[in-house]
């Protein structure tokens, strides 16, 4: 069925081509009703795979949390920068639960901290 207008994808998304030390990095950011998805690879499909959120208490300061659902669970750099984005969310004002993907050649923190700037400059909180 063509209605004459050009196809757009439902969900509102950013996608951006970078290097980053060296490597072609993609990275993809889509908007749901209810989270956020960051596809980053340098491989050319998905890796490590995030869950972070905002844990608030009516007792405490909120706390966040960082899970790895699928891949690497000895890589204490993927969750910092799960953390910085989560973090980086909720500063923003939105209570949205982030599900990350890191498809990574280089771990190192200088790699991340790239990584963490590119997604939050091209943001969609």
């Amino acid at each position: 069925m063509d209605s004459g207008r050009p196809f757009r994808f439902p969900v509102a998304h950013n996608a951006v081509s970078l290097d980053i030390k060296g490597n072609k990095t993609e990275i993809m950011i889509c908007k749901y009703d209810d989270k956020f998805l960051v596809i980053v690879t340098q491989i050319g499909c998905m890796g490590t795979i995030l869950h972070a959120r905002k844990e608030e208490s009516v007792l405490t300061d909120p706390t966040y949390s960082v899970s790895i659902i699928f891949g690497k669970r000895d890589e204490p750099w993927l969750l910092a920068c799960g953390r910085q984005l989560i973090e980086h969310i909720s500063c923003a004002g939105s209570s949205m639960h982030l599900v990350l993907s890191l498809g990574l050649k280089d771990h190192s923190p200088e790699t991340l901290k790239d990584v963490t700037l590119a997604v939050i400059e091209n943001r969609l909180w």
